[in-house]
């Protein structure tokens, strides 16, 4: 009886064990049942910020502040330190002046002592030197630590200018310059510009002048040399008085009325006749050459005059 039993046992469990074999259950359980592989989530903090992203801005944060803190100790060693101060007028180099003083230069700077070069307004030097009657144009720098440089180009005179009894000089843009002491200056003399005209206007007519200086030396070399007195005072007759006319060893002098115009060619009839007229005519004190087709030798006298064919 007990071995019946146990054979029954035996039977059940071998029924049980085949209903519940791994690849029956398999093949009858759905495929979306299966068990997946977990996915790990991860959770961004700060706001989706990396912790790279915060380093950075650190890094950037240190090094602004570097920069900032390095620009401020720099500025104020150069607008304060005594290393870059003008202590004294030694520190500034003076190129450029002949007749310029050295103390008319220096006394714009007056103001800057005891300031850094940095904080010296140049361009407003620059505009004071050039209002110096013989300064023509001005040029400051700085040259760092601590020194100033000033170049200047001076006027370059091109007459004596005579007002009355006053003998000045004057340069080709019409500025009247005084004649400095100590200078052996030779330049023929010019009249009729006064102090009270124009400056534009004083230089309009030194410009003529200067054209016939160069006509004339095209006539013939070294004639401005002996240009002696030029009156400017008649806009539409500029009046020369030469010398060496006739011939280069001639020194008498002899008054010319050029007009306005035509300087050369006219200049040229006067030294290719003068020695003819004066044979024809006596001894010749003037001629005026204003006239179309005309020429009158002595006008000026007052006595006698004689008109010429061109």
């Amino acid at each position: 009886m007990e071995r019946v039993k146990a054979m029954q046992r035996g039977q059940a469990a071998a029924a049980a064990a085949e209903s519940y074999r791994p690849e029956l259950l398999a093949d009858e359980e759905p495929r979306y049942l299966r068990r997946q592989k977990p996915l790990e989530i991860r959770r961004r903090k700060f706001g989706g910020k990396t912790w790279q992203f915060y380093r950075r801005v650190l890094v950037w944060t240190v090094f602004a502040a570097a920069c900032v803190t390095l620009v401020i100790v720099a500025g104020r060693f150069l607008l304060y330190s005594p290393q870059v101060l003008l202590i004294k007028f030694d520190q500034i180099e003076l190129l450029g002046n002949h007749i310029v003083s050295r103390e008319a230069v220096l006394q714009p700077f007056a103001h800057d002592t005891n300031r850094s070069v940095l904080r010296i307004p140049l361009d407003d030097r620059r505009t004071e030197l050039e209002q110096l009657p013989w300064v023509e144009s001005a040029s400051v720098q700085r040259i760092l630590p601590n020194h100033i440089r000033v170049e200047l180009t001076e006027r370059t005179p091109i007459a004596f200018l005579r007002n009355g009894t006053d003998l000045a000089l004057i340069d080709a843009h019409g500025v009247i310059l005084d004649r400095p002491d100590g200078e052996d200056l030779h330049f023929p003399i010019v009249t009729g510009l006064p102090e009270g005209m124009p400056r534009e206007e004083r230089e309009k007519r030194i410009q003529v002048y200067l054209q016939f200086l160069q006509d004339a030396d095209a006539v013939r070399p070294d004639s401005q040399d002996r240009v002696s007195e030029v009156d400017l005072a008649n806009e539409k007759d500029l009046r020369v008085v030469m010398t060496g006319v006739a011939s280069g060893n001639d020194a008498q002098a002899i008054s010319i009325h050029f007009g306005s115009s035509d300087f050369m060619g006219k200049y040229r009839m006067v030294v290719e006749n003068f020695a003819q007229w004066q044979a024809n005519y006596g001894h010749v004190q003037s001629v005026d050459l204003r006239y179309s087709r005309q020429v009158i030798v002595n006008p000026d006298s007052g006595t006698s005059s004689a008109k010429l064919s061109k």
